[in-house]
């Protein structure tokens, strides 16, 4: 059980307004008592009066998460979750609550102008941009903070943003195959109107070029990434006359799929046919155990989460903070599931 800030500033012998000043980040509190504050209030589990800080502070102390529906979407990717969990983390060490809005695509923007219209959120976090995508201007003309997870191509105004460098991700797994002798490559992408899945195939292309290796269209696939859609992308490309010994996949969804499929071919992944996906580290859907199952360009989404709502809570509490931007490289992580090139392709590179 929690304990009220009059008895969090009692226990510290200071006065809940030195308390109060300290937990909200107030510049003319000491860094030791700020310190000292905080650290009673972890331990203690001080959790602050929601309803009474929106009245002092004339804010909504909530953070907002418009999802649109749409079997196009790439919100249906069970990252979301994960993604969620860890900002729900930060809101909760800030004393913000969540909202999540689910509309119909068409009335997304309506969306946006009521909460901001209505006073009912004080930031509002933007999910799966696409290339030029229309919120972010309407959100600078509404002149609330907001910060995109991701990032959106086209776009010339200044925003607040934080992606992952999906590029050069995918551009490292690539050559990592071509490394390995590999020059007949799948490569499964999301739905390329999606700005991440634009600059994985940018990546993919870059490196092939870089080598020499003419991209062939046979061999890559956009479409939401399911397990389905991975298994189907896997078959269709097995039966072209000359398959892929190699695919590069970006989700753990589609990977799983593309697994399935190999099965049922009688090939053995990372033998027979090498595989690389993109895993988001995700919470409940790990790759392997000890040791990886997939190699894979890896990354926190749930790290993801805690840093973007870090600093869409930075810059609310400071309105006149410029635009924050943060790139998160990703890792490539050495599994089971890739092995040099079969000896037929050798001879015929």
């Amino acid at each position: 059980m929690g304990i009220t800030l009059k008895e969090l500033a009692q226990s510290l012998g200071l006065s809940p307004t030195t308390v109060s000043r300290a937990l909200n980040g107030y510049p003319e509190v000491n860094e030791d008592t700020r310190w000292r504050v905080m650290e009673a209030a972890r331990k203690l589990n001080y959790r602050p009066n929601t309803r009474a800080k929106s009245l002092a502070t004339g804010r909504a102390q909530a953070i907002g998460h418009v999802i649109p529906i749409s079997d196009q979407h790439e919100i249906v990717n069970p990252v979301f979750a994960d993604f969620i969990a860890g900002a729900g983390e930060s809101y909760a060490r800030a004393g913000y609550d969540m909202t999540i809005s689910v509309v119909a695509d068409d009335e997304e923007a309506q969306v946006y102008r009521d909460l901001v219209g209505r006073g009912s959120v004080d930031g509002l976090i933007v999910h799966a941009p696409r290339q030029m995508d229309p919120r972010i201007p309407l959100l600078r003309d509404l002149g609330i903070p907001f910060l995109v997870h991701g990032r959106s191509s086209g776009v010339n105004q200044p925003y607040s943003w934080l992606d992952i460098n999906n590029r050069r991700g995918f551009a490292r797994a690539t050559e990592f195959l071509l490394d390995l002798g590999h020059r007949r490559i799948g490569f499964v992408n999301g739905i390329e109107v999606m700005d991440f899945a634009i600059r994985r195939r940018s990546g993919y292309l870059d490196a092939l070029a870089g080598r020499g290796v003419r991209a062939d269209p046979a061999l890559m696939v956009s479409a939401e990434m399911t397990e389905t859609n991975g298994y189907r992308a896997a078959r269709r490309m097995l039966a072209l006359p000359d398959p892929p010994t190699a695919f590069l996949v970006s989700s753990m969804l589609l990977a799983i799929g593309v697994r399935h499929a190999l099965w049922d071919a009688g090939l053995h992944m990372g033998r027979d046919v090498s595989v690389i996906t993109h895993d988001d580290d995700l919470s409940y859907l790990k790759n392997g155990d000890a040791v990886p199952l997939f190699t894979a360009t890896r990354s926190s989404i749930r790290e993801a989460g805690r840093q973007s709502a870090d600093m869409l809570l930075d810059l609310v509490s400071n309105a006149t903070e410029p635009p924050l931007t943060r790139l998160l490289e990703v890792d490539l992580i050495i599994g089971e599931s890739t092995g040099p090139a079969p000896q037929r392709q050798k001879d015929s590179a």
